[in-house]
C-alpha cells in the first residue's frame, strides 16, 4: 500500500510539474469545466426553479443532490477518468503492454497516470453549493452527519470508477467498444436524476445493474437525515459488490489480452 502511494505522489509531481510548464491548459481546463457547471446549474435552476417538490424532496435537498453529483464528479475527473478513457485505445492498440510490462500495478498507473488537477477549483464550487442547500434547509449538522457524507461520498466516487471501468474493460473481450462508449453517455444522464424518480424496472436497473441512482442519492439522503438503515446498508453493499466485481473483470480480461506481439 505504502508503494501504491509512493507512486501516485510521483505522477501527481509529475504532473504538477508539467502544469508548471504549461500553465494555460490548467486555466484552459478549469474554463471549460466552469462553464460546464454553470450551464448545468442553469438547467436545472429552470428545471427545479418553478416547482416545491420533486418526488418527496424539496428544493433545498434537490440543491444538496445538485453539489453532490458535482462533487463526485469533479473528484473523478481529477483522479481517474482521463486516465481510464483511454484504456479501450490501448487495448485495441496493443498499448496496453507498456503497462503490464512494467513493475507497477498496470490498472494504477492507467487510472492515475492522467490527474488532471484543472477541475479542482470544481470540487470547491460543488462544496460551495451543497453547503448553500444545507443552510437553506435548516438541517443541523453532527460530526457524524458530516462525517457519515463525506465516507458515502468516498465510497459512491469509487463506485463511479467501478462502472466506468467495467465498461472499459469490454474490449477485451470484442473488436470494438466504441458504440458501448456513446450509450454510456447517454446513461451517465441518469447519474444527474434523483434516485428516488426511478420506479419498477428502471429502478432494478438504475439502482443495481447501473447503480448511477444512488451515486448521488445516498449521500444526500443521509446527510439530509431521510435515508433509512436499509437504504444505507444497501448503498455501502454495492459498492463493496462492484469493487470486488471489478478487480475480478480486470483481471479476467487482462488473462485474455491479446497484445500487440502476440
Amino acid at each position: 500500500m505504502r508503494r501504491n502511494l509512493r507512486f501516485i505522489w510521483i505522477l501527481f509531481k509529475l504532473k504538477l510539474s508539467h502544469l508548471m510548464v504549461f500553465r494555460l491548459s490548467f486555466f484552459g481546463a478549469f474554463f471549460a469545466d466552469g462553464i460546464l457547471f454553470l450551464i448545468q446549474l442553469l438547467v436545472f435552476s429552470a428545471i427545479y426553479g418553478n416547482v416545491d417538490m420533486i418526488g418527496n424532496w424539496n428544493q433545498a435537498q434537490m440543491i444538496i443532490f445538485i453539489g453532490t453529483f458535482s462533487l463526485i464528479n469533479a473528484i473523478s475527473m481529477v483522479l481517474a477518468f482521463f486516465g481510464i478513457n483511454q484504456l479501450p485505445n490501448k487495448i485495441k492498440s496493443g498499448a496496453l503492454d507498456h503497462y503490464l510490462t512494467k513493475p507497477i500495478s498496470p490498472l494504477l498507473r492507467l487510472s492515475f497516470e492522467s490527474i488532471d488537477l484543472g477541475s479542482i477549483p470544481l470540487i470547491v464550487l460543488a462544496m460551495v453549493l451543497i453547503a448553500y442547500g444545507i443552510s437553506i434547509s435548516g438541517i443541523i449538522l453532527t460530526f457524524t452527519s458530516v462525517a457519515g457524507y463525506i465516507v458515502l461520498v468516498i465510497l459512491m466516487t469509487i463506485l463511479w470508477y467501478d462502472v466506468e471501468l467495467i465498461i472499459r474493460t469490454i474490449p477485451f473481450f470484442v473488436v470494438s467498444g466504441t458504440a458501448i462508449t456513446r450509450v454510456e453517455e447517454l446513461l451517465e444522464l441518469c447519474f444527474r436524476v434523483p434516485g428516488i424518480l426511478f420506479k419498477g424496472v428502471y429502478k432494478i436497473v438504475f439502482y443495481f445493474i447501473l447503480p448511477y441512482g444512488i451515486m448521488a442519492t445516498v449521500p444526500t439522503q443521509f446527510i439530509s437525515n431521510t435515508i433509512t438503515t436499509w437504504e444505507l446498508a444497501y448503498g455501502v453493499g454495492i459498492v463493496l459488490l462492484f469493487t470486488v466485481f471489478t478487480i475480478w473483470l480486470w483481471r479476467f480480461g487482462v488473462s485474455h489480452y491479446k497484445s500487440a506481439s502476440s
